[in-house]
C-alpha cells in the first residue's frame, strides 16, 4: 500500500518534527511546497529522506485563500496510478485513527474511496517538547469543531475532482464515491499550542493576506485582537474532551452537521 502526502510550508520549522513523527509510519512520500520559509524549515525538509521539496507556485495575486484552494484541488493528481491513498493536509493537521495503517488497508480492500475526518481543535497552554513527540499520544485534549471536519484522505484513482471550498472546510467530490460505514477518522488540528505563540502566528499570517482575502473576510482571525483570540481559545478549552478516551464513540459524539451526510457509504455488512 502506497500513501502520498501533499502539504504547504511557510516557516513551520517548529511543527515539522511533529508531522513526521505522526505520519512517517504510513506515508511513503511527502510532497512539500514551500512558500518562502526563512526559519530553518528548508533545511529540515531537505534532511528528511521521504520528502520531495518544491516551491509553491505564486497562484492568484489577489487571494492567498483561493490560491490554496486551487493548489489543494490540483496538486494530488500526479499520484494517480502510483499511490493507493493521498493525504492533503496542512502541517498542523494530523489525521488520526488508533490503527491508521490497518484502517487504510481494510478500507482499500472494501473499495472505500474517500474518508472524511471529524475535526477537533486541539489545545495546550504550553508548546509541546521535544520536537519529535507523538502529539496524538501526548497532547490529547481537543474540542469538536465543524470547520476542521474535512476531506484529507482519498483514493486518487477513483476520485475525479475534490472541488474544495475555501479553507477546505467542505468539498463536492466527484468520481466513484464510497465512504466508510461509520466516521472513525479524526482530524486533530494542532494550532492552539501556547497562546502567545498562536497570537504571533496569527499576526504574521495577517501580513500575508491579499486584497480579495481581506475584502471577503477570509482569514479574519489573523486580525483578531488579543481579547478576541482569548475568547475563542477559552470557548474551545471549555469544550475539550480527551480524544484518546476509548469509551468515546466519535461517530455519535461529534454532533455537528456533516457536509458529507448525503454521500454514499459502504454498507456495514461489507466491512
Amino acid at each position: 500500500m502506497t500513501v502520498h502526502l501533499y502539504t504547504r510550508c511557510w516557516n513551520d520549522a517548529d511543527m515539522l518534527g511533529f508531522m513526521f513523527r505522526h505520519y512517517d509510519p504510513v506515508v511513503d512520500r511527502y510532497f512539500v511546497y514551500d512558500d518562502g520559509s526563512t526559519d530553518g524549515s528548508i533545511e529540515i525538509l531537505r534532511a528528511h529522506p521521504k520528502v520531495t521539496l518544491r516551491t509553491l507556485p505564486p497562484g492568484d495575486p489577489k487571494s492567498r485563500i483561493l490560491s490554496s484552494v486551487r493548489f489543494s484541488d490540483q496538486v494530488w493528481h500526479e499520484s494517480r496510478g502510483v499511490a493507493d491513498w493521498v493525504i492533503v493536509a496542512d502541517i498542523d493537521e494530523h489525521l488520526y485513527h488508533p490503527d491508521l495503517e490497518r484502517y487504510l488497508a481494510v478500507s482499500r480492500e472494501r473499495v472505500v474511496t474517500l474518508i472524511p475526518a471529524l475535526g477537533y481543535q486541539m489545545i495546550s497552554a504550553q508548546f509541546p517538547e521535544p520536537a519529535d513527540l507523538l502529539l496524538c499520544a501526548h497532547l490529547t485534549r481537543g474540542a469538536p469543531w465543524v470547520k476542521m471536519s474535512k476531506l484529507g484522505l482519498f483514493d486518487p484513482d477513483r476520485i475525479e475532482a475534490t472541488n474544495y471550498a475555501t479553507g477546505r472546510h467542505s468539498c463536492q467530490p466527484t468520481g466513484e464515491i464510497r465512504l466508510p460505514p461509520r466516521d472513525e477518522l479524526l482530524l486533530l488540528h494542532y494550532k492552539y499550542l501556547d497562546f502567545e505563540r498562536t497570537q504571533r502566528r496569527h499576526e504574521q499570517s495577517g501580513t500575508r493576506s491579499r486584497e480579495l482575502d481581506i475584502a471577503k473576510g477570509w482569514g479574519k482571525k489573523y486580525f483578531w485582537s488579543r481579547e478576541q483570540l482569548a475568547e475563542d481559545w477559552n470557548a474551545f478549552e471549555r469544550a475539550t474532551i480527551d480524544i484518546a478516551d476509548s469509551t468515546i464513540d466519535h461517530h455519535r459524539f461529534h454532533r455537528a452537521r456533516r457536509w458529507w451526510r448525503d454521500l454514499p457509504r459502504v454498507a456495514d455488512a461489507e466491512v
